[in-house]
This record gives structure tokens, sequence and C-alpha cells, in this order.
């Protein structure tokens, strides 16, 4: 499982929390302590938002903790928004174009979890996205296909929660189809420079952890709770989904209907 946390809030470096707490995400690619494998080495990569809408990105293939050039813009960077990520491949090569997170236009998306069988079902899934965002496909991973499925229900009018919903509905009921008894688990992420949306879900009863810092001038998502302030931290519920914008948090049920595979 891979690591992520996104932040928003008054501009800070990215190094205070992307290398500077005791339990940073630099530290959580070599010692997560919340998932099954503690090594997340399988590549890295952040997302920011400055003073235009489109954010920066920067991605690599190289384990997150012997990266000079990562400490270096971590250093560097000031943001009021930003996404940081490291992660444990679950079957797709590691390559920058499935580092996360990933970028297009105003939107960044990043994702922690797995459709089960993926190999399976990710033809029909990949038929799903339509050709005015297909070319922006550039990975292997379910993550970009699932980012690219919610951007293209969002461009319909979806809400962000209605698109991601749909979309892992659609994921679901083609393993149904398929015969795959693997569960669809994922925590995401997803922001436009202004609100952060986070999930997490499963068709099962353990979806990847998730947690909310709501600080004086700033909140965090984080798969883990990155420094020792641990009262701060209070964990997202099971099947649930939470809003953050302008420093006001909302919490809702978030749920994933079953629909008909084609």
């Amino acid at each position: 499982m891979c690591r992520f946390l996104a932040y928003s809030g008054v501009p800070v470096f990215l190094e205070d929390f992307v290398a500077s707490p005791c339990h940073s995400l630099i530290h959580q690619s070599l010692h997560a302590e919340e998932t099954k494998t503690g090594t997340n080495g399988d590549g890295f990569g952040v997302g920011w938002y400055g003073e235009k809408p489109e954010p920066g990105q920067y991605r690599e293939v190289r384990p997150a903790w012997s990266d000079e050039n990562l400490l270096s813009i971590a250093r560097q960077v000031r943001s009021h928004l930003f996404f940081a990520h490291v992660r444990a491949a679950t079957g797709t090569a590691t390559t920058r174009a499935n580092c996360h997170p990933f970028v297009h236009g105003r939107h960044l998306f990043m994702h922690n979890g797995q459709i089960g069988g993926y190999a399976l079902i990710r033809r029909k899934l990949e038929s799903l996205i339509p050709d005015s965002l297909y070319a922006a496909r550039v990975g292997t991973t379910d993550s970009e296909a699932i980012f690219l499925l919610a951007l293209a229900r969002m461009a319909d009018g979806c809400s962000p929660g209605e698109a991601l919903a749909w979309t892992l509905g659609e994921a679901l009921a083609l393993m149904q189809a398929a015969g795959i008894r693997e569960p669809l688990r994922c925590a995401a992420a997803l922001a436009d420079g202004e609100t952060i949306h986070a999930f997490r879900w499963s068709s099962d009863t353990r979806p990847p952890t998730l947690y909310i810092c709501n600080r004086s001038d700033s909140i965090v998502v984080a798969s883990e709770p990155v420094d020792a302030a641990r009262d701060c931290w209070q964990a997202l519920g099971c099947n649930s989904m939470v809003s953050v914008t302008s420093g006001a948090i909302t919490v809702s049920p978030f749920e994933v209907g079953l629909r008909q595979a084609a």
C-alpha cells in the first residue's frame, strides 16, 4: 500500500511535512506503520499550487529516501495546498508515468489501494475513458484510469464525490462480471487548487487508513499521522469522504453502488 498526505492552509514549505517531522512521508517510505509492507520504495511524487491555476509536479522512480532533489525542492517550495505520495507498486511498472500525484489541467489526484484483479478488467475499464481524455493516459495504473474517469464524469456535471462513486461502481461491476473475488480498496485525494476531497472506501471491511488533523492554521489529510501530536489526528470513518476548503471541514458518507457491467 502507498502512503500520502494532502495539505491545505497557510503557505508552508513542503519539507515541513514531507521531510522534517518524526514520521514524515520520507520516513514512511521506509517505515510505514499502518500498512502490510513498511517500505514504499517504488517512486514518489509531489504536486503543489502556486501562483498559477495549474499545479506544479515533481515525480521520480527512485525511493523518496534516496532522492536529494526531493529534499532540495521541499526546502524551497512553499504552497498553501499540496500533495505528496510514496508508492508501493501493485502489479504495474515502476515508471515516472505511474508515480503519483497525477495532474490534468488544474486538478491533482493521488490514490492508495487497488482494484482487485485489475489486469483482468484493465482493457474494459480503459474503454470507458472518453476520447477527449484518453490521450492524457500516459501510465498503466488503475489509479490514473480512476482519475481520468472521474474527471470525465465531473465534466458532465457530477460533483467530485458522485464522479468517484460512479467510477468505483463501474470498476466493481467489471470485477464481478469477471468473477474476481479480490476486494476493491480505495483511499484517494482530489484537488482543484481551492478544495481537497479525500475518500476512504472498500468493497470489504478493510479500507486503507486515512486521518485528518485540524490545526489552527491548516488541515492535513494523511495515510498515517506524520508527527507526535497524536491527539490531533482523527481517523476518517470507513466509506466516507471529507472536503476541505477555506479552513472548513465537511465529512459525509461515501457510497458506491454496484452497476450493471456491459
